[in-house]
């Protein structure tokens, strides 16, 4: 019998379960996420609604994890950042594993939720990206220009791009993960790594 999380037909939000059988798109999706050293999580159960989005969606996460010039450690720094800004749980939880073998301390990872109090953790760089993360997703992209200045000192504006596109994404991504009511999943399941 296979575990609730193997099934791609268990109920794992407020949506139905995915009809059976698989849309074909699906099933390739989930067979490209396994290839790729992925288990298929309880957020792809859901995108799987929409067949012709998710795909639409896919090289764009791609991207997002393997096509950048931006150092992962940052970007995981802003994605974990934002999740916590979004109160995404799920979001952060998979970003967890992924911050660590980034470079991001246990310890920092764990200070990232009041970075100001801990700032004596991070580096320049990375204070400067949680910055700059902070007025984005919680003023509404309304950032200072002090803090625009103090991220441009640190990254080119093709990173800058990437740092912005991996807070935006993943802040949008939180909001569909909690209005969704995604469940957690299971131990073990992991995202695709991407490359570092």
């Amino acid at each position: 019998m296979a575990h609730h999380d193997d099934d791609p037909h268990a109920k794992v939000s407020r949506l139905p379960a995915l009809p059976k059988p698989l849309d074909p798109i699906v099933a390739e999706l989930f067979e490209n996420t396994r290839q790729r050293g992925g288990h298929i999580l309880n957020l792809h159960k859901v995108s799987g609604h929409a067949p012709r989005l998710t795909r639409a969606k896919r090289p764009f996460t791609y991207a997002l994890r393997n096509e950048c010039d931006c150092p992962r450690l940052y970007r995981e720094l802003a994605i974990c950042r934002t999740a916590i800004n979004v109160e995404c749980d799920y979001e952060l939880h998979h970003h967890h594993p992924l911050a660590l073998q980034a470079g991001l301390s246990e310890a920092q990872f764990q200070a990232v939720r009041d970075w100001r109090a801990h700032a004596d953790l991070f580096d320049e760089k990375s204070r400067a990206v949680l910055a700059y993360v902070d007025e984005m997703t919680l003023r509404k992209g309304v950032v200072d220009e002090a803090t625009f200045q103090d991220l441009a000192r640190h990254f080119s504006p093709g990173e800058i791009i990437e740092l912005s596109y991996n807070a935006t994404s993943y802040y949008a991504s939180g909001l569909f993960m909690k209005a969704l009511a995604i469940e957690p999943d299971e131990e073990g399941k992991k995202a695709a790594p991407g490359k570092f």
